[in-house]
Formats: C-alpha cells, structure tokens, sequence
C-alpha cells in the first residue's frame, strides 16, 4: 500500500504532506496512523526546526474518511477508539510543538483538516482554499480541539455560526475572518509557505517555543500569573546560546547566525 502521510526534511524543515489526492486527504485508520507518527516525528527531530503541513492534489484535508467510517457504524465499532489514538495525539503534538508550524492550506479543509490547520502556528491559504465545520452535515459534534481553536480565532458568536450551519468559507472571507494569515495564488502557495517555513527553521527555536508556551499559558491565566510564566521563560532564553551570539552581534551591527541552541 501507498504511504498516506510523506515526511521530507531539508533545510531544517520537516515537511509533511497528506497524500491520498483521490480521496482529497480523507483520513482512514492507516493515514491517522502515518500522521500522528509523522508529527511526533517532527517533534521529536532535532534537525526539524519548523514544520509545513501541507496537502495534495486538490485538496489540503477533508476529515476522516467516510466511506470506512460508514463501514466501523454497521460492524457496531462506532468510532472505534479514533479520537483517543489518533486525533488528540495529532492536535496535542501540532498545537504543542516546540518549533514553529506552518500549514499551507491548498484546497478543502473541513473536519478535522479544519482542526489540524487551526492548530498550526501560521496558516498561508491558496485562492482556491476553501474551510468547513462539516461535523453538523452528518449529526456530529466537533471533535480535535475545535471547540477550543475556532472560538479562540473568530470569536464565539462566528464560531457558533461556523459550526452550527456548517457553510464552506471561501479564501478571502478566510482572510477577514483570521481563519488563515495570508492568501496567495494557488502557483505561488508552495513556495510562500516553504520560504516562511525555512526562515523561522532559521530563526531562535527556542526563543520561538518560549513564545507560544507564554501564550498557550496566559490564555488561561490572570496578569500576575502570565508575568511570573514570562519570567520563568525569558531567564530560560536568556541562558541561551542564540541569545549570547545574537546579543553580540547587535554590538558589532551583524546580522544574528541562530543555532536553535
């Protein structure tokens, strides 16, 4: 059988690529498998720096495959233990990453594909892009972190509208929306997306992961409890070798070299 999930590094960025064009990235047991296993790989890969998520053929991810899941309803396996074994694990390890995360989204993302974008740092979007909810077309309530990401994005009432009526969102209304950073045309998405990617492999990793552990930890946290994470994390990086060899090089006027150390 062929690979679902592709897994490339170069350049100090993991890139991984869901690979069921024909099915538009539709996840079945196997390729909830391939990408939980590729993401903790990227986490776990010292020389992965950033990550690019990313889709192919027309579409970036529709969510879990139907046609096997129909088949799981009538053996009586109902969800068969997916959300526990596949979709958390995937939202924690994307969402928690210690380095920068990218996703360019190049068609379709609705379900789950939504999920997994939302919790991706940065999100570059083709013209051709289009988001859904999906989960209410088939009497179903959201599920991979969802709930938490999309009225963290658009706000509750939007979120509500989004999830309730489940209408695909077009690129541009994207845009607006915050869903995603930037909308490029669809020939120019591959490298906009790389291009960041390789710059932040570039950049402080661990200044990068001190940042969103400060946000991840301020949103549920009152002033004086973020100030106290802000200082654990800053005397952190201040030990750092990125942030010696950058602090220096501001003295001589050089542009900073960062090691990710």
């Amino acid at each position: 059988m062929p690979e679902s999930v592709q897994y490339d590094l170069a350049e100090g960025v993991a890139t991984i690529t869901l690979a069921r064009p024909d099915a538009m990235n539709s996840l079945t047991a196997a390729a909830k498998t391939e990408l939980r296993d590729a993401v903790e790989r990227a986490r776990d890969d010292s020389a992965a720096r950033a990550v690019l998520l990313t889709g192919s053929g027309r579409a970036f991810c529709v969510g879990q495959d139907l046609r096997e899941h129909a088949d799981n309803l009538e053996a009586g396996r109902g969800l068969a233990g997916t959300l526990e074994d596949h979709y958390e694990p995937i939202i924690l390890a994307l969402s928690g990453m210690p380095k920068p995360v990218v996703a360019a989204v190049n068609g379709a993302a609705a379900g789950a594909g939504l999920s997994f974008a939302l919790a991706c740092d940065v999100r570059i979007a083709s013209e051709k892009a289009s988001f859904a909810t999906a989960f209410t077309r088939i009497g179903l309530a959201p599920d991979s972190g969802l709930s938490w990401t999309l009225p963290r994005v658009v706000g509750r009432a939007k979120a509500l509208e989004l999830l309730l009526l489940a209408e695909p969102v077009r690129a541009a209304e994207a845009l607006e929306l915050g869903l995603v950073n930037a909308v490029v045309p669809p020939e120019s998405l591959a490298t906009a997306a790389r291009d960041l990617a390789v710059r932040l492999a570039a950049g402080p990793t661990l200044a990068y992961a001190a940042v969103k552990a400060a946000l991840d930890h301020a949103a549920t946290s009152d002033l004086a409890g973020a100030l106290a994470k802000e200082a654990q994390l800053q005397k952190a990086c201040a030990e750092t070798a990125d942030h010696a060899a950058a602090t220096e090089a501001f003295l001589r006027k050089e542009q900073p070299v960062f090691e990710g150390r």
